[in-house]
C-alpha cells in the first residue's frame, strides 16, 4: 500500500480538527492564544503528512509521535478557551473528543509500523 496521506483517516480527521479550530478561534482577540493553537492543529496534520513522505519507518514514527504531542498540547488548550469564554464546555468537549481519537489512531498506526517492520511503501 502506497503511503499517501489522503489514504489516511487520521490525516483526514486532522484536517477537520484544524477547520474546527479555525472556526472557534475566527473572533478570539487573544492573538497569542489564537496563533498557538491554530499551530499546533496544524502541526497534527502536517507532521502526519511529513511522515508517510519520510522515507523511513524510524521517521515516520518520530513525526508521528510529534503529532500526538500536538494533539495533547491542542487538547490542554482547548481548556484554556472554555477558561477565557472563547468556548462553551460542548465546543471543547466535541474538539477534545476528536482529537483523542486522533491520538489513538495515531498510536495504533504506530503500533502497526513498529511490528510489521517492513515499509508500507
Amino acid at each position: 500500500m502506497k503511503r499517501t496521506i489522503e489514504n489516511l483517516y487520521i490525516w483526514k480527521e486532522s484536517r477537520v480538527v484544524v477547520n474546527e479550530v479555525y472556526t472557534l478561534m475566527k473572533n478570539c482577540k487573544d492573538f497569542g492564544l489564537k496563533d498557538q493553537l491554530q499551530r499546533a492543529s496544524i502541526s497534527i496534520m502536517n507532521n502526519i503528512a511529513e511522515g508517510a513522505e519520510s522515507g523511513s519507518d524510524a521517521k515516520y514514527i518520530n513525526f508521528l509521535n510529534i503529532s500526538r504531542g500536538s494533539c495533547s498540547e491542542v487538547h490542554s488548550m482547548l481548556y484554556l478557551c472554555e477558561d477565557f469564554k472563547i468556548c462553551s464546555q460542548e465546543e471543547r468537549l466535541k474538539i477534545q473528543n476528536k482529537v483523542k481519537q486522533l491520538s489513538v489512531g495515531i498510536v495504533n498506526l504506530i503500533n502497526y509500523i513498529s511490528t510489521n517492520k517492513k515499509s508500507l511503501k
